[in-house]
């Protein structure tokens, strides 16, 4: 996964475990479920590591990768999934976005609440 992102959730298909980063631990148990619930979807999909994190400047950035060897990883049908849940889940990570702005940030909205 790229260095310097804030990993928010993870799911690995080589261990079977998912990883939530207890510093969100704030956001609402059901959007915590709706993104451990697409993580590991995603990884029973395609396979690999998948990830949600946020880069410097609050943006999410989905993240997938796999092992050199892992001849199951199928690279296409990973990036249309991404692309379909960017599509699909765009209203979640916006607000995802606003949340890592306001409470890691510690950014001043207001003006984007208006």
């Amino acid at each position: 996964m790229e260095s310097g992102n804030m990993v928010l959730c993870a799911a690995n298909a080589y261990e079977q475990k998912y990883y939530f980063n207890e510093q969100f631990s704030g956001i609402p148990e059901s959007i915590q479920e709706e993104l451990r619930i697409l993580c590991v979807l995603f990884t029973q999909e395609v396979g690999g590591v998948f990830a949600i994190a946020f880069e410097e400047d609050g943006s999410v950035v989905l993240e997938t990768n796999a092992d050199d060897d892992d001849i199951t990883y199928d690279e296409v049908s990973s990036g249309l999934l991404v692309g379909e849940m960017r599509r699909r889940r765009q209203e979640l990570f916006e607000s995802l976005q606003l949340y890592y702005r306001v409470f890691i940030l510690k950014e001043d909205v207001s003006g984007y609440l208006s």
